[in-house]
């Protein structure tokens, strides 16, 4: 699939801007804090309905602006079904509109365009908390079990329920009947997870052999939450932890608590240095997105985000031309072409940003 155009209002300091894609390379450079992280932003908005920069939602409308508008044109691979997606939020709420009907539920949108994306924060899919690894996890499963979406919201009414008869220090008997659905609802998450992850695992391992060639043996991890396939059913462990439960009023084992960890021969992942941990999350990227087009039979959209300060210069050459290699429609920022760049920008097409505004798109020097 590719966004053939993309518009955008009110997304942070870019007031409006409109850019026609190419199917393949497409560089927007600008300074720094000109706008050009906005427009992937915007971009993973249609995809994500959040920023992949921290923050709240709110901050992600421009000042002045009483709310901002992503629009994106998008053509898919099989048939050249080209699809419009809308999203919108103003007054606090989110709307979505695909083609010409709005929709009731966002996850609508989201499922109709696919954007993976590698940017300066990354590498806390590697280093930091189990909740980014698990978001990144339950986007691919979702993108690939029709079910789980649905599964995963009636185990969330699951769990809410049980956390609020242990505020309430309710009754054993309340608390067995809602152990038995969290059981019922997680143990089929479990298995949606574990099934996606084994495809995963081959793909990372076969990205982080290429991107780390000094680390050995790299793969991952499956972490459930609770533990799940050795005979116990989940019902049972939430009754053997209840008192513990009881005390903090909150369950703590199950699908919440999953987590999925890469590995490499004799080295933990806290034990990998900034540079290991970057490519690391690169190769998981690149994994997701390989396990999408496995899956759908087309590439999502690629966003990198600062590629010449987030890669050194073989690392940008290998991760240009795996991308020239599969295809896949790419949104690639940075604040100059520098020498890998200049290498590729005569197949590219080029943008640049100047204070949230599209400019002539400078000449590319030294382009091969």
């Amino acid at each position: 699939m590719f966004i053939e155009l993309l518009r955008v209002a009110g997304v942070r300091c870019v007031a409006q801007a409109e850019l026609e894609l190419s199917a393949g390379l497409n560089l927007v450079l600008g300074a720094n804090g000109a706008g050009k992280t906005s427009l992937l932003e915007a971009t993973y908005l249609i995809s994500h309905g959040h920023s992949f920069r921290a923050g709240s939602r709110e901050t992600l409308i421009g000042r002045g602006a009483d709310g901002l508008q992503v629009f994106a044109r998008v053509r898919h691979d099989e048939g050249g079904l080209v699809q419009r997606l809308g999203l919108e939020r103003r007054a606090g709420t989110w709307s979505g509109r695909l083609d010409d009907r709005s929709l009731e539920r966002l996850t609508d949108l989201f499922r109709a365009c696919a954007v993976c994306c590698f940017e300066p924060g990354s590498h806390e899919l590697v280093a930091g908390p189990a909740e980014e690894r698990r978001a990144f996890l339950d986007w691919g499963v979702f993108h690939v079990e029709p079910e789980f979406l649905g599964q995963w919201r009636r185990y969330q009414g699951a769990l809410k329920q049980r956390n609020a008869l242990l505020k309430q220090d309710a009754s054993d008997a309340e608390l067995d009947a809602w152990d038995l659905e969290l059981e019922r609802w997680g143990t089929l998450i479990t298995d949606h997870r574990a099934r996606y992850l084994r495809t995963f695992h081959a793909r990372f391992a076969e990205y982080a052999s290429r991107l780390l060639p000094g680390l050995t043996d790299p793969g991952t991890r499956f972490l459930p939450g609770w533990e799940a396939g050795e005979g116990v059913g989940l019902a049972a462990q939430l009754r053997v932890v209840r008192d513990r439960d009881r005390q903090r009023q909150s369950t703590t084992v199950g699908p919440h608590r999953a987590d999925w960890r890469p590995r490499y021969a004799g080295l933990g992942p806290q034990e990998l240095s900034r540079g290991q941990a970057k490519l690391t999350a690169l190769a998981a990227v690149l994994a997701q997105a390989r396990a999408y087009r496995d899956h759908a039979g087309e590439w999502p959209v690629l966003l990198v985000d600062d590629l010449p300060s987030e890669l050194d210069l073989d690392h940008q050459r290998l991760l240009l031309a795996e991308l020239a290699a599969s295809g896949a429609q790419a949104l690639i920022t940075a604040t100059d072409l520098g020498p890998a760049l200049a290498e590729v920008a005569a197949s590219a097409r080029l943008f640049h940003v100047e204070q949230g505004a599209l400019r002539p798109a400078p000449p590319a020097a030294g382009a091969a």
